[in-house]
């Protein structure tokens, strides 16, 4: 009789260890064991998934790697937009799982699999984030999550693997994190505490620049195309670029605090530097080049596209109409931005832009009006304050 085919989605952690030896051994599929890369794994990382998934008793294993895609349909929109959740995290690993999902999906479609299997937990994100996409992506493969389902501890799990001859280091850290090209999120210790924030050593990347220095960071129609003057073709290199340089002054670490999907409230720590440095200078470029209303706009529909982005709803058909807008938003963004780091700071020092628009030849603010007279002014204000002066004129007991 024909084995069921299974893809596990397999990040090496001890959860998709487990789920692949467990469908192997006890359940008798036949597992595909996949990794689907958003720039967070290292290739001796992928080597060691690789060589652990068939010891697990995998029949294949695949490297999906979709950075690159990762980028073109969402981080790119999340610069245009300046999205931070709660105007603090840049929705860094939390994005990639959507990704990933995808390329599960697609996989799983490929190869005819009869289920798909992930390791998330009933008390987090990411199991709507999975389960949701393969609901879309992938109708009628069977959805397995032996962690969520089984409620496994970790004491099961790696017993469970011991005994049947998997020894790894699985040992409980105090931390755990999940690292990708837009951030590391850390989870665990003092942020159990809400009182606590993290101590220096729970950061995967320490402070070791003192002093400070210029960063110039250009945009080409709100796409970061150089650093510090070098063009740079590939932006997944341009955003690690920025990484390298300022991740060693501790530059976007944060704490957030935000409501979960499913109605609980939830605490991570996070360190992202290059997100965060771009972001800034993104959004400062577009104060000097976007008009009144195409900033307040943007900044309406970018908080949504960050919402619905965190909260699963990436394939929800508004979120194109959104893209498209974001997009839309940048033909005018060009131009470089000059910021000044120093350690746990940046600060944004100035523009150079063609597109401008504090240079006025109407008037420069605080100084002298060129395009209108003195006249103009007093006649502008008087009518601008008429629904005022109405109102008050009738509710005149009102007045402060």
């Amino acid at each position: 009789m024909e084995k069921k085919k299974v893809v596990v989605a397999f990040s090496g952690g001890l959860d998709t260890s487990f789920t692949v030896m467990y469908l192997a051994k006890e359940k008798g599929y036949e597992v595909y064991a996949a990794c689907a890369n958003t720039g967070g794994f290292s290739a001796e990382q992928l080597k060691q998934n690789e060589e652990n998934a068939y010891k697990l008793g995998a029949k294949e294993y695949v490297t999906l790697d979709v950075t690159q895609e990762y980028y073109d349909k969402s981080l790119r929109y999340m610069i245009y937009g300046n999205v931070l959740r709660n105007g603090t995290y840049p929705i860094s690993v939390s994005s990639e799982r959507i990704f990933q999902a995808l390329a599960i999906a697609r996989y799983a479609n490929e190869i005819g699999a009869d289920a798909i299997a992930h390791g998330s937990t009933g008390a987090g994100n990411d199991q709507i984030r999975f389960d949701m996409t393969f609901l879309v992506l992938a109708p009628g493969v069977e959805i397995i999550t032996l962690t969520r389902d089984m409620v496994l501890t970790r004491e099961y799990e790696i017993n469970y693997l011991n005994e049947h001859g998997f020894a790894a280091d699985f040992e409980k850290l105090k931390y755990s994190y999940n690292v990708g090209i837009w951030g590391t999120s850390i989870c665990g210790g003092e942020i159990l505490d809400s009182a606590q924030g993290l101590p220096e050593s729970a950061y995967l990347k320490q402070v070791t620049k003192e002093g400070s220095e210029e960063l110039r960071l250009t945009f080409k129609d709100g796409e970061l195309k150089a650093v510090n003057g070098e063009e740079i073709a590939d932006p997944i290199k341009a955003i690690q670029k920025v990484e390298e340089i300022g991740a060693p002054y501790g530059i976007g670490r944060d704490m957030h605090v935000g409501d979960t999907i499913i109605g609980i409230k939830g605490r991570v720590g996070f360190e992202a530097a290059a997100p965060m440095l771009i972001i800034g200078a993104h959004r400062f470029l577009e104060k000097y080049t976007l008009s009144k209303w195409q900033q307040y706009w943007k900044d309406q529909v970018a908080n949504w596209y960050g919402m619905f982005l965190h909260e699963s709803q990436y394939l929800e058909p508004v979120m194109r109409d959104i893209e498209a807008m974001l997009e839309s938003s940048q033909r005018n963004v060009s131009g470089t931005v000059i910021l000044k780091l120093s350690p746990k700071h940046f600060e944004t020092v100035g523009v150079e832009s063609p597109n401008d628009l504090v240079k006025s030849k109407f008037g420069e603010y605080g100084e002298i009006q060129k395009g209108w007279t003195a006249e103009d002014a007093k006649g502008f204000i008087k009518v601008t304050s008429t629904p005022l002066r109405v109102y008050y004129t009738n509710h005149p007991e009102e007045k402060i």
